[in-house]
């Protein structure tokens, strides 16, 4: 190899490792103890829970809230489908499906940690009336998958508190 290449390709590895880009790896918590509600909640609480595996200990439906560190409170969750194309003879041809969560963290004295926030995720789906089984299918599928990423999206908004109060 020439001093060039080796130049280049040690160039190159700078310039990307200068850019920022890091794969995302497991979630630190600054708490160890979080108690999610409302109990037993929607699918998006029930997907917050499971999400936290090992990382932090969730307490039980049952446990007094004075045992957790913080509670993360989901006040709504908003599921909306939305006509958003038509053919020429007045059917459905396209939809929108959008999920809207609104949360926010407090400690159990109260004390605010993540004000009121909304995170909203949406999806573009083509309909067809002789294939409607199929399309609520994947109406379903799609609103899973919306709520696994707002799951993930919550995590990484605690994940970025540093301290707690």
């Amino acid at each position: 190899m020439s001093r060039r290449s080796v130049g280049a390709a040690l160039l190159a590895a700078g310039l990307l490792a200068g850019c920022g880009f890091r794969l995302r790896g497991q979630q630190n918590f600054v708490f160890t103890s979080i108690a999610i509600q409302p109990n037993p909640g929607s699918a998006l609480v029930q997907e917050l829970r499971r999400s936290f595996k090992n990382a932090v200990r969730v307490l039980e439906a049952d446990a007094p809230l004075t045992q957790a560190q913080v509670v993360l409170k989901v006040l709504g969750e908003q599921r909306e489908k939305v006509v958003v194309g038509l053919s020429s003879s007045g059917q459905v041809r396209e939809l929108q499906l959008r999920l809207i969560v609104k949360f926010r963290l407090d400690t159990p004295q109260g004390d605010e940690l993540i004000a009121d926030t909304e995170i909203s995720q949406q999806r573009d789906v083509s309909y067809n009336e002789s294939a409607a089984l199929a399309k609520e299918t994947e109406i379903a599928l799609l609103y899973r998958d919306m709520q696994s990423d707002v799951a993930q999206q919550i995590q990484r908004r605690l994940a970025a508190i540093k301290k707690l109060p």
